[in-house]
């Protein structure tokens, strides 16, 4: 049985998260040809990606992270009326997303098989509801590709964010012969001891573990899920199986490359 990498793609990395459902379309492919060369190296790949600009900004206004909020007296958008409309406008985003993604995989030739969340699982965090096995029973003969969702929840909160770092934890541990996890972030080398506004390189974090403080990049203005912080604490979760878990600046391929493949790479190093 081959070796199995699962790498995440951070939605800041792979779109404009300023501007709204904008693909970064020379990222992607630049990430798509890594992939590539991963399985002609041998190995299985499982993508995770984020969503950016394709459901950040929208369920920000529409706190969808938040579950229902039948009281709460929402901003209507010119395309959007409610927080409902909101779930299944952000879901058909992601699909589009999701398919320039598949897209440009698809022009190098690579087989790809979509494991959309809110077809499949149920619940948010790490603890989620789904069926790992079985929903991703063909990665060996494909690049199964899964991302950050809105999925329906069974408490009264009706839906929630499934976060593609809790996504990757469950993949990691259930997915055999799993050996890396590969975070491939935006604008960053790694984690930071400072901001990245006021860091330089000799404030990258090159081993983390939980007991070391650091602040990170999150933009509370966009973001709905836990920004580096919480791919460090999953990343840690990770790291306790014995997996090699890092962090590192995806806008160098080499470098996503190489951490794929287990070469030592600029970046930060997760362990528990």
């Amino acid at each position: 049985m081959r070796d199995c990498v699962v790498i995440k793609w951070g939605g800041g990395l792979i779109t404009d998260k300023e501007k709204m459902c904008t693909p970064n379309m020379q990222i992607i492919e630049s990430l798509s040809n890594v992939m590539k060369r991963c399985m002609d190296e041998g190995l299985n790949v499982i993508l995770v990606h984020g969503a950016g600009s394709f459901g950040h900004l929208r369920a920000k206004h529409w706190r969808l992270n938040e579950g229902l909020l039948e009281s709460y007296n929402f901003e209507q958008q010119d395309d959007c009326k409610s927080q409902k409309e909101a779930v299944s406008i952000v879901r058909n985003e992601m699909l589009t997303l999701n398919k320039n993604i598949c897209d440009s995989l698809k022009n190098l030739g690579l087989n790809t098989s979509v494991k959309s969340p809110h077809k499949w699982a149920r619940n948010t965090g790490s603890n989620f509801d789904g069926n790992i096995l079985e929903v991703f029973s063909d990665y060996q003969d494909s690049i199964c590709i899964t991302y950050g969702d809105v999925v329906d929840c069974e408490d009264e909160s009706s839906f929630g964010i499934l976060s593609g770092d809790d996504l990757v934890v469950r993949l990691s541990e259930e997915i055999p012969n799993v050996r890396r996890l590969v975070f491939a972030i935006g604008g960053v080398d790694g984690i930071l001891k400072k901001p990245p506004e006021s860091a330089n390189e000799d404030d990258l974090i090159e081993v983390w573990s939980p007991d070391l403080k650091f602040e990170g990049i999150h933009n509370t203005e966009i973001d709905v899920t836990g920004g580096i912080g919480l791919k460090a604490t999953r990343g840690a979760e990770v790291a306790m199986l014995g997996i090699e878990v890092l962090i590192i600046n995806g806008s160098y391929p080499q470098r996503v490359f190489d951490a794929c493949m287990g070469i030592e790479v600029l970046g930060t190093k997760i362990i528990a």
